[in-house]
């Protein structure tokens, strides 16, 4: 699981170390740096979510979410602990609302909070709900997955949030991840007019011939005498 800085110097990533512990690090996109430790290592997630445009804060999952500022020694700090699981939050592009994905309607629903506002939400997958939310470069829409299908919700922030009805965008088997956690595994060009899908290999169909009367046939094929 990782995030780009906005200005695409920086990958952000989950790493493991030899006990099995996760922390949050990050590693200049070139190589040409060591890998600096961003948190201390635990035994929960922790997933990147993204930063905010200037780059100074970043939001990530795990047993809730977290806010961690870039600059300094600093500690993450909560930004929503409740009973139920929050995840995979997203900062907006202008960096006023992060979306995420929270089981508190049961599995899998997307709501949207403003930052750093007061507590309140919105939910915005309606009663079908869904996961891996990701917003479009102008942020005028929310896209997120339910089951196959590719969702699209236009909203407006300003001058405060609003969120239309949630339509199906396009339909098709396209990788998901493999637990329960929503995180996204697709992503949007900066035209904001294409996706990047992983596709999942093909198993090849195969063909069985029938063969009637093939020890007759093995004779003509291969006389005897």
């Amino acid at each position: 699981m990782e995030t780009w800085s906005p200005d695409g110097k920086w990958i952000i990533f989950q790493e493991y170390n030899s006990e099995g512990q996760r922390t949050i690090s990050r590693q200049l996109a070139d190589g040409s740096g060591p890998v600096e430790r961003l948190t201390v290592p635990i035994s929960g997630p922790r997933l990147p979510g993204s930063l905010t445009p200037d780059g100074n804060t970043l939001v990530f999952g795990g047993e809730g979410i977290w806010l961690l500022p870039m600059a300094g020694d600093s500690e993450p700090q909560p930004l929503i602990t409740s009973p139920t699981d929050e995840c995979c939050p997203k900062f907006s592009p202008d960096g006023r609302w992060i979306a995420y994905v929270s089981y508190e309607l049961g599995p899998n629903h997307v709501y949207v909070r403003p930052y750093p506002a007061p507590d309140v939400k919105w939910l915005v997958s309606g009663e079908e709900g869904g996961g891996e939310p990701v917003w479009s470069p102008d942020g005028t829409e929310l896209f997120y997955r339910s089951g196959d299908k590719m969702m699209a919700v236009p909203v407006q922030t300003e001058p405060t949030f609003n969120a239309g009805r949630p339509e199906v965008l396009f339909e098709g088997r396209y990788v998901t991840t493999q637990f329960g956690i929503k995180v996204p595994y697709y992503d949007i060009y900066l035209d904001g007019q294409r996706f990047l899908m992983l596709k999942g290999e093909q198993a090849e169909t195969g063909q069985i011939n029938v063969v009637l009367n093939w020890f007759e046939e093995l004779k003509r094929l291969v006389p005897t005498e």
